[in-house]
């Protein structure tokens, strides 16, 4: 399970960017990753997410 704790912020009271989310998730898809199931939501001061992957087989 991933989250928005695993994004990095510009600081500890900064919210995540859409942007800094993509990208994270980005990253994790060139790794490998798949996200399979996600729930998000744009607030406020930034953006939050709680989404499960699985990594993709190679045959």
């Amino acid at each position: 399970m991933i989250d928005t704790r695993d994004v990095d912020a510009a600081g500890i009271f900064k919210g995540r960017k859409r942007e800094d989310i993509e990208s994270y998730l980005n990253q994790l898809g060139s790794e490998g990753w798949e996200l399979v199931n996600v729930d998000y939501r744009e607030l406020e001061g930034g953006s939050e997410f709680a989404g499960i992957m699985k990594r993709v087989s190679k045959y």
